[in-house]
């Protein structure tokens, strides 16, 4: 990332996920999940949905995992989630 654009965004207390373009990833215990400027799916299965952000992808695992909701900036995810990692 840019220095002199984080030195920007920190000085005037922007929100880093609308100016870069970050995910952002709001989690309901471990049943929801509300993610946000996403790219694209990458893979979807019951046990697995692997999602692209700008700069890293994120992937959720557990059981019973669906796409309940999704448009072209955010979605929800729901099942039971036992792990998100981001690669």
């Amino acid at each position: 990332m840019n220095p002199k654009k984080e030195k920007i965004i920190e000085t005037f207390q922007l929100p880093k996920d609308v100016c870069l373009g970050a995910l952002r990833v709001t989690l309901t215990g471990n049943s929801e999940a509300w993610i946000e400027n996403y790219r694209g799916i990458l893979e979807y299965t019951g046990t697995m949905i692997l999602l692209q952000g700008k700069k890293c992808q994120v992937c959720f695992e557990g059981t019973r995992l669906s796409i309940d909701y999704y448009t072209n900036e955010d979605m929800k995810i729901s099942g039971h989630i036992t792990c998100v990692r981001y690669q």
